[in-house]
This record gives structure tokens, C-alpha cells and sequence, in this order.
């Protein structure tokens, strides 16, 4: 169990390492050398240019100019000085959302933890229970509130504060609902044009024997919504032409490496052996044999794309449909498209960059299947996860060590030895196994067939807290206070054990605050250096780049991690809040994270682009009330506030919409909307115009020829028992007047 000895040497660690990562990233940012990595948005947006491209030598990659070290600490000011309004306008409505996040922190725990320390501190302090029980505990468990006698007036004061923080927290997050909801609606009425604000992506188009899913679609639009729809594109399955292009360009990138290596030394032509991994196998001319794999790969994918133009069993029976209006678009994808709701579903379409297209062209009825499986290996994998946690908790158990590996016994017993091992590895052995999990829950959300990017993290995210919070939570308080126990429940009667466990929960702090440490803080301050960026960036630069577009493609801003950024996020929240009250000596860690965090993501997003149980026979009718409390809240808030982040108030969308037509009355929307949602793979290449929705039909034309057997969904005669019904243009006109 952590001391206070063993908590300073973790936090000298963490804060020297933290230091070293912000001085190191201080120096190489001032590196011309260095500057696309850690500016490349601006390079992306024209709005700054390489200093390496004049001067002497040198200065094309080292900063002679002694004056800018004297200011390395420039870059916090201008990350904090940026008005909201002007981030929104460089970075983005998601990004100021995001940064708010760590405001809120700020927000709700500087007041929380400013009034524990002025009133449960000395109520816990001023107690000597822990030293007449029989449990395992340091000097820090003394400020928790297992120290309060059982049964006494001072769990008064608890219950006062767990009121106070839960107030306080919910009235905080009620005002920022309030404020980033109208930021919202804001932002969508001054935004610029884009494609998926007139577009809805319609899934589980039903078959038919006579119609293409091109042809379906746009007579189901043009009979639904004949005043609205404007045109739709098809979704093609070009996932196999999609890994030619992908395996042409990596074989694109070794021809180029070896092209300039023969430039660089024209005496010796480079080889390269055929077999695994370019290990084994024959010799041969590296140039010659790339060049005749882009040759063969170029002939296999005219002949694939040529397939996908003949072969009507590459269209996915999905669509983006596309409409003259915004309040036509939400009136679609907002609203059941017929009496059957398992056909025809319509949801907003992804913006085009944000488009997973490989999960397009799953049959919708395999998405249930997907979604069950990936639930059952999510169960599986978070039980099987226990195993590294009890592992990481037996790491802060001194006496664990000493048992498994008895001959270490001498020098794990050493002051600084011991408070390393109790105070550091924990937590930077819970981050290491936490490592690859963000990736393994990515691709477990890209089985579940989702169709977007964005929604891919969100689900990954979702996946990564709920994963935190029943392993690093649940996990660690449960195997941690079972290991730290563990004699005082084999020599107590059973039903002590309960409170033994009550004791034991709010001692759990101290591996908490270690992995704050960890995490938070080395963590976070490690993020600002962007070391694995800049490596990859200058060994493609040194192997790969032989144009500026190439340069420009080897100089990725990269993301921040939603998906495992937020939930860690989560996490701090829940730590806090549940150890507000019965360790309040965690509070200032959880402060530190949010306020260095807030500092490093704004320069990121900026230039990148529960209670103790013990004493509850006397508590818990009282405390019942607060989770009724907060459940109604949350209630409350999702149904105020939810629907201005999932929907699209017609009211807006028609505002929009009379805007831009009275500012651009001769707009060509069908032009704009033409090619934006066909797939990357056709595009920039002579095929477009055969996967271009330019020729379809004209705006001003409303009958669509039909070939269809069935007068279920279309006014247009059968041809098969002769009935006669309303042509086309009388439904139209009929609707219109």
C-alpha cells in the first residue's frame, strides 16, 4: 500500500518526465527541420511556409537565432489567447466542444476540492479509528473516511458535501448543456455549404426484378418527395479495387525509394529479394520489378473497375440521395420511409470524407449478427482482462513481491526501491496493458459494420469506458482491497468481511493517484511532443519525398485520439466524483490532469489540426434520494438536450435555406452535389463519369420512367393486370395543389 513517501516519488517521476517531454518539444518545435510536423495544419491551409527554403546550410535545419530560445515557452500563451468564436472558425465546432470538456472539469472540481479540503480533511484527520482496527493502511487513508469511527455524528458532514458536489456538478453541466447546444445551432446557421447537409444516406433499398437499386431509388424519391428530392448516387462495392489502389501505391512508394536511391548513387542498380518479407527468395532489379508489380496491378484493376461498371451485383442495394433543400434532407432522414420499417432507412449522410466505405456494402441483415458476436467477444475480453489488472494490483502489494520472488526480498525492501515499486509501477504497468486495447476495440467496431469514421470512434469510445469503468475501476477496487486484506479476512468472522471491504474501498485512492500520475500527467505532457509522428514524417521525407505533394502527404496532423482520449476522460470525472467525498486527497491530481490537459489539447487542436459502505446502516436511507436525484437529471438533460446533437430543427434548416437562396439565387446545387459522394477510389480517374450523378435527372423533370411489375409503391400502371391509376404528374400536381 502506498505511502506518502512512495506518492512523492511517484510524482517527482511524473513531473521530471513531464518536464523533460515539454522542454524537449519547447526545443524541437523551433527546429526548421521540424516545423511541418508540428505546424502542419497551417502548411495544409497556406497559411505558413517552410523556413528551410532560403538561408545558409544549416539553417535549413537547425535554429541559429539565439533570441527564439529565450521565448520557448511561447507557445502557452498563444494555445490560450485564441477567442472561442476563432477557434470554432480554425479548428472547428467538435474541437472547441472537445476543449470544453476540460473547462467543465475545472469547473466542477476547483470548488469541490477547495471545500473537502476545508471541511472533510480535518473531520477525517482528527480521527484514530485506523489504528484500532485491523487493517492494512498508510498516513494517506487517514484523511479518507475510513478513518471515521462507525456509527458517528461526523458522516454528517459527508452527506452534506455529497449533496453539495452533486448540485453543484449538475447545475454545471446544465449550464454547459445549455451553452454548447445554442453554440450548435449557432454554428449550423453561419457554417458553409456541404454536401451531407443535403444528403441522406438510405440503406436496405428492397430489391426488384425490373428496376436497378439506381433506377428504385430515384422513382421511390421522386414519387415520396417530389418537391424536394434533386438526385442520388449508388453505392458501388469497390472494396477489392480499393486494396489494388492501396497495394499499387505501397508499391508505388518502394519503387520511388529505390528510384532515388539510383539518383543519389548511379554506380550500383538496387536489388531486392522476391520471397517473404523481401528476406529470401531470388535477386532482382528492385526498379524493374516494382515497375512491372504496377503493371500488373494496373492491369487487374482496369479490369476490376470495368467489372463494377458491367456486373449489377457490385451495387449495394444502399444510396446517397441527395435534395434541393435542407429541410428537405432532415424531412427524409428524420421520418419512417414507409408502413415496413425495415426497408428503406434513412439516417443523414456522413460527410464525404467521414465515409467508411468499406462497411457499405455489408447486407443490413448481417449487422445484427455482427453486433451479437462482437458482445459476446467484448464480455469475453473485459473478463479475461482481470487477469493483467490483479496482476498490476499485486504490484503495490509489497508482501505479494517478496513471496513470488523471495530472493529479491533485500533490495525490494529499500526505501527508494519500495516506493518506486508501490508508488510508480502500478500505474505505468496498468498503462502499458492499456495500450493496444484502443486498437483492438476499433476494429471490433469496424466489424459491427458502421458506416462512418466519426461513428466508428464514438462506438469505440463507448466500448473503451465501458471497459475502464469494470476493469480499472470496479477491477482495481475489488482485486486491490482483496489482496490488501487478505489477512484481515482470514482472521475476522464473515461477517466482518462487509466492512472490512467498506474500509478498504476508500483506501483504493492511492493506486488511483498513481495512475493519475502516470497517465494524466507524464502522459498528457507526452502527447504535445508527437514523437511517433515525427519520426514516420522524416523517414518519409529521407526515403520516400521526391515532390512537394509528396511532402504534403507525408506530413499528417493526425488526430487526438477521440475514441481513447474521452473515455480516460470519463474516467478522471468518475474518479473524482466518486473519491470527492471519501478521499478527497485525490481531488488536487484529478486537477492537475485537467488543467495541463486544457493547455496541450488547445495547442493540439490549434497547430495540428461512489461512497464508502462502511457507516451505511445510518447513511443510506438519507443517500437513496441522490440517485434519484441524478437519474431524473439525466432524464431531463437527454430529453432537452439530446435531440440539438442528433437532430436537425426544421426551423433551422428552413431558415438556412431561405438565406442562401435570397444571397445565391443561381446556385447550381445539382453540379455541387454531383460527385461528392462516389467513391475516392473512382475519383480523380477517367471513370468518374460513369459513376457521376450529373447525368441523371434534371431538376425541372418529374416523370421517371418505370419498369417495375408492381403498383404497391408507384402510381404508374401494372403491367400485368392492366389496372389503370393517377399518372406521375397527376400525383405531383395533385400533392402541389
Amino acid at each position: 500500500m502506498a505511502t506518502i513517501e512512495d506518492i512523492g516519488v511517484s510524482a517527482a517521476i511524473n513531473i521530471l518526465s513531464a518536464i523533460i517531454f515539454l522542454l524537449a518539444f519547447a526545443f524541437l518545435r523551433l527546429q526548421p527541420i521540424n516545423d511541418r510536423v508540428y505546424f502542419p495544419k497551417w502548411y495544409l491551409k497556406g497559411a505558413r511556409q517552410s523556413p528551410s527554403h532560403g538561408g545558409a546550410f544549416v539553417r535549413k535545419f537547425v535554429n541559429l537565432d539565439m533570441r527564439s530560445y529565450l521565448k520557448f515557452l511561447s507557445w502557452m500563451p498563444a494555445a490560450l489567447q485564441m477567442p472561442e468564436d476563432e477557434l470554432i472558425s480554425h479548428a472547428g465546432l467538435d474541437s472547441a466542444v472537445y476543449l470544453r470538456i476540460y473547462l467543465i472539469g475545472l469547473k466542477i472540481f476547483v470548488p469541490i476540492t477547495i471545500l473537502a479540503f476545508v471541511v472533510l480533511v480535518p473531520v477525517n484527520w482528527t480521527n484514530d479509528t485506523l489504528e484500532g482496527m485491523k487493517v492494512e493502511h498508510s498516513d494517506i487513508d487517514k484523511l479518507s473516511i475510513s478513518n471515521i469511527p462507525f456509527g458517528s455524528k461526523r458522516f454528517i458532514a459527508h452527506l452534506v458535501m455529497a449533496y453539495a458536489f452533486t448540485f453543484w456538478t449538475c447545475y454545471v453541466l446544465l449550464r454547459e448543456y445549455e451553452i454548447v447546444s445554442t453554440m450548435r445551432l449557432r454554428f449550423l446557421a453561419s457554417e458553409k455549404r456541404r454536401p451531407d447537409q443535403f444528403t441522406v444516406l438510405v440503406r436496405n433499398i428492397p430489391p426488384d426484378p425490373d428496376e436497378s437499386i439506381g433506377e428504385l431509388a430515384e422513382h421511390f424519391f421522386l414519387v415520396n418527395h417530389p418537391d424536394h428530392y434533386l438526385t442520388q448516387q449508388v453505392v458501388y462495392n469497390a472494396n477489392k479495387l480499393a486494396k489494388m489502389v492501396k497495394e499499387k501505391k505501397k508499391m508505388q512508394n518502394w519503387l520511388d525509394y529505390y528510384q532515388l536511391k539510383y539518383e543519389r548513387n548511379t554506380t550500383t542498380r538496387p536489388t531486392v529479394k522476391t520471397g517473404f518479407l523481401g528476406c529470401f527468395g531470388s535477386k532482382v532489379d528492385a526498379i524493374e520489378h516494382y515497375t512491372s508489380e504496377i503493371e500488373r496491378i494496373e492491369k487487374e484493376e482496369a479490369e476490376e473497375r470495368e467489372k463494377i461498371v458491367k456486373d449489377p451485383k457490385s451495387v449495394v442495394p444502399a444510396a446517397f440521395v441527395s435534395f434541393r433543400s435542407r429541410w428537405g434532407a432532415a424531412v427524409c432522414a428524420q421520418t419512417q420511409q414507409t408502413s415496413n420499417p425495415t426497408v428503406w432507412l434513412t439516417e443523414w449522410a456522413p460527410e464525404p470524407r467521414d465515409v467508411y466505405w468499406d462497411n457499405l456494402s455489408i447486407p443490413i441483415v448481417h449487422l445484427t449478427v455482427r453486433r451479437l458476436i462482437i458482445a459476446v467477444a467484448f464480455f469475453f475480453l473485459n473478463f479475461f482482462y482481470v487477469i493483467p489488472i490483479t496482476f498490476v494490483q499485486s504490484l503495490a502489494n509489497i508482501e505479494g513481491i517478496e513471496k513470488a520472488v523471495p530472493f529479491l526480498k533485500p533490495v525490494i525492501e529499500m526505501d527508494t526501491i519500495k516506493s518506486f515499486i508501490q508508488g510508480f509501477l502500478p500505474g505505468i504497468a496498468l498503462k502499458i496493458f492499456l495500450i493496444l486495447l484502443p486498437s483492438i476495440l476499433m476494429f471490433m467496431s469496424k466489424v459491427e459494420g458502421l458506416t462512418s469514421v466519426s461513428s466508428l470512434e464514438r462506438r469505440s469510445a463507448s466500448k473503451y469506458y465501458i471497459f475502464l469503468f469494470f476493469n480499472v475501476f470496479l477491477g482495481s477496487i475489488i482485486a486491490g482491497s482483496a489482496l490488501e486484506q487478505l489477512q484481515s479476512y482470514l482472521h475476522q468472522s464473515a461477517n466482518q468481511i462487509p466492512r472490512t471491504i467498506g474500509v478498504a474501498i476508500p483506501m483504493k485512492a492511492t493506486f488511483f493517484i498513481t495512475y493519475v500520475m502516470v497517465d494524466g500527467w507524464a502522459g498528457v505532457a507526452g502527447e504535445i511532443l508527437r514523437l511517433k509522428p515525427l519520426v514516420i514524417f522524416h523517414l518519409k521525407n529521407f526515403f520516400l519525398v521526391k515532390t512537394e505533394k509528396d511532402r504534403e502527404e507525408a506530413m499528417d496532423p493526425g488526430s487526438i485520439g477521440f475514441d481513447s482520449n474521452e473515455p480516460q476522460i470519463q474516467l478522471y470525472f468518475l474518479l473524482g466524483l466518486v473519491y470527492a467525498v471519501v478521499t478527497p486527497f485525490l481531488l488536487p491530481f484529478i486537477l492537475i490532469f485537467f488543467g495541463l490537459a486544457y493547455v496541450v489539447y488547445r495547442h493540439q487542436l490549434l497547430f495540428l489540426g461512489l461512497l464508502s459502505t462502511k457507516g451505511a446502516g445510518q447513511s443510506t436511507p438519507v443517500l437513496l434520494v441522490l440517485p434519484v436525484v441524478t437519474f431524473y437529471f439525466h432524464k431531463y438533460c437527454k430529453n432537452r438536450y439530446e435531440p440539438a446533437f442528433v437532430e436537425y430543427p426544421l426551423q433551422e434548416a428552413m431558415r438556412k435555406d431561405t438565406l442562401e437562396r435570397a444571397r445565391e439565387p443561381g446556385f447550381d446545387l445539382k453540379t455541387y452535389l454531383a460527385s461528392a459522394y462516389i467513391h475516392p477510389v473512382f475519383k480523380g480517374d477517367d471513370d468518374d463519369e460513369k459513376f457521376s450523378m450529373a447525368d441523371e435527372v434534371e431538376a425541372d423533370q418529374v416523370l421517371v420512367a418505370t419498369k417495375r411489375q408492381s403498383r404497391r409503391n408507384t402510381p404508374v400502371p401494372s403491367r400485368h393486370n392492366g389496372s389503370e391509376s393517377p399518372s406521375l404528374p397527376e400525383i405531383v400536381n395533385d400533392q402541389r395543389l
